[in-house]
């Protein structure tokens, strides 16, 4: 009697499992890779908190070449997950790299606020921020894609590490006072209440987004503080009075 399942079956099935699994450990690789250049590079994005901006001529160098490193990963990843289908970008399957991703993204929006990255046609400025289009550009990724399956910097990570951006902005402003840098503080005042209003106009649907835009409000009432403190004691900088 002939058997009633063909043995040939598990046989595939196997070689499918082992197919997948060396994929998950080559995709996992990259994104320890990745993960390593980007824990560099917010390591010298943390020395904001105590370099006078009069010195970030030597530290942003620095932290441009680690971003040069993130590009390259992310270049390897873009590479590697649109080749295969499982991998691809579905909600279910990019949390392997959503976060670090969001991470390397909030990396060279820092930089460039802090007047990095910047180009021969614009100049790197103190208060540059970044569009959705200029990070796509910038890692040379696709952004937002609705019309095919591959990998894509969304719109979500975009705001998710712009808010992460916030919360370091809002303790550089405290710990600019205390470098005696009060024109950054109240620059950074200024720019985090025109984020907040902006996010306000935003209808969310996606309730991580929603609850960390919620967040915001807090950093605002930080940096609202510490100007409110320069000005009790006169010493916010000549002509920067807030409104």
């Amino acid at each position: 009697m002939a058997p009633l399942i063909d043995p040939a079956l598990f046989d595939q099935l196997k070689a499918k499992i082992e197919e997948d699994t060396e994929i998950r450990k080559e995709l996992e690789k990259i994104i320890d890779d990745l993960s390593q250049h980007v824990s560099f590079t917010q390591g010298l994005l943390s020395r904001i908190h105590s370099t006078p901006r009069s010195k970030y001529d030597t530290l942003i160098p620095q932290v441009e070449e680690g971003i040069k490193k993130e590009v390259e990963s992310i270049a390897t990843l873009n590479a590697f997950a649109s080749n295969h289908p499982f991998f691809k970008p579905k909600p279910r399957y990019n949390s392997k790299w959503t976060r670090v991703v969001q991470e390397a993204i909030s990396t060279v929006l820092l930089c460039a606020w802090l007047g990095g990255v910047g180009t021969e046609s614009r100049p790197g400025e103190v208060g540059r921020l970044l569009t959705l289009e200029e990070v796509g550009e910038f890692f040379k990724v696709p952004i937002n894609l609705k019309d095919r399956d591959a990998f894509h910097i969304t719109i979500e990570d975009y705001l998710l590490a712009l808010i992460s951006n916030i919360d370091e902005l809002s303790r550089l402003a405290m710990n600019s006072v205390t470098l005696g840098d009060t024109e950054l503080a109240v620059r950074i005042s200024s720019f985090i209440k025109d984020l907040h209003a902006g996010f306000q106009m935003l209808n969310l649907k996606n309730d991580i987004l929603r609850k960390r835009v919620d967040s915001i409000k807090y950093a605002v009432k930080k940096v609202e503080d510490v100007v409110y403190d320069l000005s009790l004691r006169n010493l916010l900088p000549a002509n920067k009075m807030e409104e």
